[in-house]
């Protein structure tokens, strides 16, 4: 009988050692929820990103307007007739 207790003893230990140290462990299993946390966190970002650029794309598609816009906005470019003044504050 005491050999059954002894053995049922190190089998006990042997899966705990295994449950907080060995592969797959739970430190192991949270940091691999931390990071899937992060992970998903920066796909949405991603998406998010995604979701505006491709905006941006259909608007530049429709018209002539958000070319124009964009072009006088980041190019500092200026139709003809038009005088170009800049006020300096």
């Amino acid at each position: 009988m005491k050999i059954i207790v002894i053995i049922l003893l190190v089998i006990i230990v042997q899966l705990q050692y295994r449950l907080w140290f060995g592969d797959g462990s739970v430190n192991e299993i949270s940091a691999y929820q931390k990071r899937l946390n992060e992970v998903k966190l920066q796909v949405e970002e991603k998406k998010h990103r995604n979701e505006m650029l491709y905006a941006e794309v259909l608007d530049l598609r429709k018209g002539q307007e958000s070319i124009e816009e964009r072009a006088r906005d980041e190019l500092g470019m200026i139709k003809n007739g038009e005088t170009f003044i800049e006020v300096i504050e």
